[in-house]
């Protein structure tokens, strides 16, 4: 059901009420006039992601996973800390990362969750592990892996680590390539890839290598280390957004097969200077639909299709660690026609950005006390 206007500004001073006591918000000029951005709820350690629960306009529910292990559930404005969680091996850029609610979640109550997950010999894979969340008795039950990372790399870096539900029900999910350059041009490994399976861990028929060739879970590949992912609220494709190395960072628009490059081709350099692979194009490779040279180190990404920033329908927010601020990109027919940065050095890393059931822009700030946002227009 599409939410009008009216009820959502009512579902804004519910939420309001009922998750805080905010500071006075601050004031931003912006392409859609005059914006307000008050912090909300409690201090979270380096949080990564956010989801809100259904229930979200009446409770102000939602919960949020912490990098060093632990995932909140805020409702009413206090915190409960969920129990059952799988193994996780919390280092470096390691933890419990992404979530995504299953669809049917008011149904069946199916979350998933990506973390590093350790191996017996000290390494750590990304891991996406389906569970059930019992919000009376604050535990996960029923977990189940449903996608495994098997290269066992030591190093603390690059999980990637973003889940997206598509509009058939499958589920994509994004994995870097842990710093193992040449893991992202090999179809025979999960790094440096964007996967895409059913909801119970399956290999949809119509995936690139489903009958062979490669990992059958494989979407795309040439991936550096991809931590954003949103699906296009109107055309149902995926957009990823992923870490360059010195410059570089991209905005792809990964299709089945696509190859994206790295580390043959890209647009920055290795942090050296040296030139990466082949250089900034060669043949086979799909280009990014849009890039950043310097880096602004992006994170989570969201597509607005709420009402109350009418401009910015169908843009794509994206947030920046190393920038300090929430980026813009307008949006047209496909293609990054302009940008915008919004915000920047006033709140510290962005790591996530939501679209709230209210219509506003929600973003997470990646710190030791980190901070939960809400960014509504000026009344």
């Amino acid at each position: 059901m599409v939410r009008r206007p009216a009820a959502e500004a009512f579902a804004a001073i519910i939420a309001a009420a009922l998750l805080a006591k905010p500071a006075e918000a601050e004031v931003f000029n912006s392409s859609a006039g005059l914006v307000q951005v008050a912090i909300v709820g409690p201090a979270f350690e380096h949080p990564w992601a956010l989801a809100f629960l259904p229930d979200f306009p009446q409770t102000g529910a939602m919960l949020v996973t912490e990098r060093p292990g632990r995932l909140a559930l805020i409702q009413r404005g206090e915190r409960f800390d969920i129990e059952g969680l799988p193994p996780i091996a919390a280092g470096g850029q390691g933890g419990l990362l992404d979530m995504a609610l299953s669809p049917d979640f008011s149904r069946t109550g199916l979350i998933y969750l990506t973390h590093s997950a350790p191996t017996a010999d000290g390494a750590a894979n990304t891991v996406v592990t389906r569970a059930v969340l019992d919000r009376e008795k604050l535990v996960l039950h029923d977990l189940r892996t449903v996608l495994r990372m098997t290269s066992n790399e030591t190093g603390g870096r690059h999980f990637g680590s973003r889940l997206a539900f598509a509009p058939d029900g499958t589920l994509f999910v994004t994995m870097g390539e842990r710093g193992n350059r040449a893991s992202a041009q090999d179809p025979d490994s999960h790094n440096g890839k964007v996967h895409r399976i059913t909801p119970d861990g399956g290999i949809p028929a119509d995936n690139p290598f489903a009958n062979g060739g490669g990992l059958a879970s494989i979407w795309s590949m040439g991936h550096r280390n991809p931590q954003g992912a949103a699906v296009h609220p109107r055309t149902g494709e995926l957009w990823t957004v992923e870490h360059g190395a010195r410059g570089g960072d991209e905005v792809n628009r990964p299709r089945a097969g696509d190859n994206h490059g790295w580390p043959e081709v890209s647009y920055g350099t290795h942090y050296s200077g040296a030139k990466i692979g082949q250089g900034e194009t060669a043949p086979g490779f799909v280009e990014p639909v849009h890039y950043w040279d310097p880096s602004i180190a992006p994170s989570g990404a969201a597509f607005y299709d709420g009402t109350l920033f009418p401009a910015w329908r169908g843009d794509l927010f994206v947030g920046a660690l190393k920038d300090q601020l929430l980026m813009r990109l307008e949006i047209e027919d496909g293609e990054v026609v302009g940008q915008e940065p919004l915000f920047e050095g006033a709140f510290g890393r962005v790591r996530d950005v939501r679209i709230g059931p209210d219509g506003a822009l929600w973003f997470l700030t990646d710190e030791a006390e980190g901070r939960l946002h809400r960014v509504s227009p000026m009344l």
